[in-house]
């Protein structure tokens, strides 16, 4: 996913944006062992929860934590002695863990609505689709040459392997724009004084999850009526 310089180093440009990526996977391979215990806790309070009442439980589990990441860090960071070293620190530690916790979310959603996620391929596309929203789903329904309203079932359980790689390489691209650049302005925010860095934050990171609560109902549509 990465340019190459004309020397055939790698250029400047390209440094940042495969970071990102490289989180990325880092965050799908540390995760999708962990999506049967995020639906197991999901389902902790009511073991005869419906697959909706569960995915309601995803999404409420997911909003509250990534706000509570998001703003944590930034209250951290803004705190009295903390120099900016420190603070860029932590917010940079904190864009892998909303990482992590949207990987977690999208792979559970799959995984409660039956959709094979065992190759990486389709592990990313699951999830730079949802976190990309109405962008992602119009670039995986067009390259993919199929129409319809949930492209999690219809495609990324169904396209061959190679096209999947073609989705991913456009995605790619789209995300490290998105998300490399968006990151980056709200890393900084967070370094602000006097407790806004809090309210930076948590408020981007609310908002970055509610995107990606209404992108899955999109990808997945109404949730089964029971369990397989």
């Amino acid at each position: 996913m990465t340019s190459d310089a004309p020397d055939g180093s790698v250029s400047e440009a390209a440094v940042p944006g495969q970071r990102v990526l490289d989180l990325l996977d880092k965050a799908i391979a540390v995760q999708s062992p962990l999506v049967r215990k995020n639906i197991a806790r999901a389902r902790q309070r009511n073991p005869e929860a419906t697959p909706e009442e569960v995915i309601r439980n995803l999404e409420r589990m997911y909003v509250s934590a990534l706000t509570g990441t998001g703003a944590a860090v930034g209250g951290a960071a803004a705190a009295p002695g903390v120099g900016t070293g420190i603070a860029l620190a932590l917010s940079a530690g904190e864009v892998l863990s909303a990482l992590e916790l949207s990987a977690l979310f999208a792979l559970s959603i799959a995984e409660v609505h039956g959709v094979g996620i065992d190759e990486i391929e389709r592990r990313r596309t699951i999830v730079m689709g949802i976190m990309l929203g109405g962008s992602g789903s119009a670039t995986i329904t067009k390259v993919a040459e199929r129409t319809g309203q949930h492209w999690g079932r219809q495609v990324v359980a169904k396209v061959p392997l190679e096209t999947l790689r073609q989705i991913n390489k456009i995605l790619g691209k789209n995300f490290i724009t998105k998300y490399g650049t968006k990151q980056g302005i709200i890393v900084l925010g967070r370094v602000a004084p006097f407790g806004i860095g809090a309210l930076i934050g948590g408020g981007a990171n609310a908002a970055m999850a509610t995107l990606a609560v209404k992108a899955s109902r999109r990808a997945f549509g109404p949730p089964p009526p029971s369990w397989p």
